[in-house]
């Protein structure tokens, strides 16, 4: 398997890399448990996606591969989630039979988030065709050499099980199991510089 040439985006790019995560983040257990109605997953995932991974353009973090085959938007230290803008598009869009459940998943996840600093990886994407091909892998090892850089640790919450073993093959260490009522699992993992 070959590694893509990985490359950093700029505001110009933004459209092309959100629709590289909503096509990637198609089939993820946690986002498609929130907005399970693929008319509805197409219209809200890319104000989702800006919402939580958007302000890694303003901070040159924002990774792709190849022609937009793959994406990950990384959050330096200090920087934080839109998380107003997402809270209230998960208020607004996802089934209320889940949303109490978000609401604890979501708990959750601060409880992990690291207080020291550290870059975080909100969002990382690779289009479903292109998948299998060492893409993300590629797009881990760019951005990892940066915190490596800046020797911070690197947290990241896997909400795809099929991911974790590329996530732990880059370092990342699992911390706990998320989970609230009918949630699928969220993994939280962390990496210490090297």
């Amino acid at each position: 398997m070959g590694e893509g040439k990985v490359w950093i985006a700029t505001i110009r790019d933004r459209k092309s890399v959100v629709d590289v995560v909503t096509l990637g983040f198609s089939s993820d257990p946690m986002t498609r448990w929130t907005l399970p109605n693929p008319a509805q997953y197409l219209a809200v995932m890319p104000e989702i996606a800006d919402a939580f991974g958007g302000k890694a353009f303003e901070h040159g973090s924002v990774y792709c591969v190849d022609d937009f085959s793959g994406a990950a938007l990384w959050l330096p230290p200090g920087i934080e989630p839109d998380s107003e803008r997402l809270g209230a598009l998960i208020a607004r869009h996802a089934p209320a039979p889940v949303l109490e459940d978000v609401g604890g998943v979501l708990e959750q996840m601060a409880a992990y988030h690291p207080h020291e600093p550290h870059w975080y990886l909100p969002l990382i994407a690779v289009d479903p065709a292109c998948q299998g091909r060492g893409l993300g892998g590629a797009l881990l090892k760019r951005a990892l050499a940066r915190c490596d850089a800046d020797r911070l640790p690197a947290y990241l919450e896997s909400s795809n099980p099929r991911n974790i073993t590329l996530y732990q093959r880059n370092g990342f260490e699992i911390l706990g199991r998320i989970q609230a009522g009918s949630s699928p699992v969220v993994t939280p993992m962390l990496r210490t510089s090297r």
